[in-house]
């Protein structure tokens, strides 16, 4: 069973997001919460409340336990941009690109399976 959470435009370029969503993949959801708690950036707050929906999602409304749940997929993507403008000399402007990002995360409760067993298991 796939739970999935996504916070939509969320204020910060995709790119900034991605450094912290790359570091909660393949891990167990609580060691995952836990890991985000301490880091010190903006992004791991809006990731940890992805999270924390991702798991309220299962837990009410497909009744899976916190304990069996591992982050299958945890994506930042680019949203909406939206377009200013700062003046500049001689009556020119420059634009300045305001960046959001779409946050998505996919639980599920499959363990998965060992790759050097998998792999032993071929041969025979």
């Amino acid at each position: 069973m796939e739970v999935k959470a996504i916070y939509k435009n969320f204020r910060m370029s995709a790119q900034k997001v991605r450094e912290v969503v790359r570091q909660i993949q393949g891990l167990p959801a609580a060691e995952a919460e836990a890991r985000l708690m301490f880091i010190p950036r903006k992004s791991a707050r809006a990731v940890a409340k992805t999270l924390k929906s991702a798991i309220a999602n299962a837990e009410n409304n497909h009744d899976l336990r916190r304990e069996d749940l591992t982050v299958r997929e945890a994506t930042a993507g680019k949203a909406m941009v939206m377009k200013r403008f700062m003046p500049r000399a001689r009556g020119s402007a420059s634009p300045i690109l305001k960046r959001s990002s779409h946050i998505r995360i996919v639980l599920t409760d499959e363990k998965p399976v060992a790759k050097a067993a998998a792999a032993g298991s071929d041969k025979e």
